[in-house]
């Protein structure tokens, strides 16, 4: 008897990074390397060693700005510990498009510019 596709992920499991998640085909190609790399500034990502000697978190100070880690020279293709979002997992094991709409945050609005009133707070001071 033929083993099902979910029985196959299932018995692959035991393959994966902890940080790894099933990609659908579609996902895997042209992601980049599954093995652990040097970034351009030479700090290994991938590994799980995230206190590497060249990594600007180490030698963060007031002055350092942020930007720095930013991009996806920091961010491994297939051992992310975003992929376990329940998001992400849906997305890229199951091919279940996040619904789209705006950012929300509990007490922030984040759909203006910063300096200008927020919606918000524009109908708050409407209803009082």
């Amino acid at each position: 008897m033929a083993k099902s596709a979910q029985d196959q992920r299932n018995q692959n499991q035991s393959d994966l990074d902890p940080f790894e998640i099933e990609f659908l085909p579609q996902f895997e190609q042209g992601r980049g390397p599954r093995e652990a790399f040097v970034n351009e500034h030479g700090v290994v990502i991938g590994d799980h060693e995230y206190e590497s000697d060249n990594s600007p978190l180490e030698q963060w100070t007031a002055e350092t700005d942020p930007e720095v880690m930013a991009g996806d020279e920091w961010v491994h293709p297939f051992k992310d510990v975003g992929f376990q979002s329940a998001e992400n997992r849906e997305y890229f094991e199951k091919g279940i498009v996040p619904q789209s709409g705006i950012f929300t945050h509990p007490d922030k609005d984040v759909s203006y510019e910063p300096g200008q009133a927020s919606s918000k707070k524009n109908e708050d001071e409407a209803e009082a």
